[in-house]
């Protein structure tokens, strides 16, 4: 099967199993979303969405987080992973935003980049599901899912953001970065998964791709060292 044909029947099966898929990171504005896919690094949606309500409470937009110190944000946000460095990311931010942007967004990618903390992949969920801009947001869930499915050759995000936005009209490109997601957690988890048993991985995934996660997550045998009597 060509990986455009393959493409299409994913989209389809996506499309079918999760047909409006939620942003999961709760928010009321762009700012609020930036700081949310900011503390969602190595941490989970789950958690952040524990935190920021508090957070947002004190400090619900940019000229507010500013006047925070960052041993305040850092109270908010100790349970998310990478706390210290975030916080400190957080204040920076916001400070910048105020100085630079009168406190709002930015809604391109060059600016969004340049804050502090934010990256492309960042950038992309912000100008995706805040400002509506094309984009294909790829995380290492979706690379890893994307590798498994045979769409990319799995060696970088960036490779595998181009090979994704090669294969998919831009039209669905926000909403697919979504239900893949979605998927992944539903379907298609990182470890103990069975791809035989999975909706895409069962069919899309090759035999290679299968016998290297059977090893992989095959238990390790151990020696027996006791001695013999």
């Amino acid at each position: 099967m060509k990986r455009s044909e393959k493409a299409e029947k994913i989209r389809a099966i996506l499309d079918r199993l999760f047909p409006d898929p939620p942003i999961p990171l709760h928010h009321a504005s762009p700012f609020q979303l930036l700081v949310a896919v900011l503390l969602s690094a190595q941490t989970t949606d789950d958690r952040v969405n524990l935190v920021t309500p508090a957070l947002f409470d004190e400090a619900p937009d940019a000229a507010s987080l500013a006047l925070l110190p960052v041993e305040r944000v850092l109270e908010h946000i100790r349970t998310c992973g990478l706390a210290p460095t975030k916080a400190k990311n957080l204040s920076k931010l916001a400070m910048q935003l105020v100085e630079r942007h009168g406190g709002e967004v930015p809604r391109n990618f060059a600016e969004l980049e340049a804050l502090p903390g934010v990256g492309h992949k960042t950038a992309s969920v912000v100008m995706a599901q805040a400002f509506g801009v094309p984009a294909f947001p790829v995380d290492t869930h979706i690379h890893r899912l994307a590798a498994r499915w045979g769409l990319s050759n799995g060696t970088t995000v960036e490779r595998t953001e181009r090979d994704l936005k090669a294969l998919f009209p831009e039209d669905c490109w926000i909403r697919l970065h979504l239900q893949i997601i979605y998927f992944g957690r539903a379907y298609c988890p990182a470890q103990r998964h069975d791809l035989d048993a999975c909706p895409i991985c069962s069919w899309a995934a090759s035999k290679a791709r299968k016998q290297a996660e059977r090893t992989r997550s095959a238990p390790r045998k151990t020696k027996n060292t006791a001695a013999r009597r």
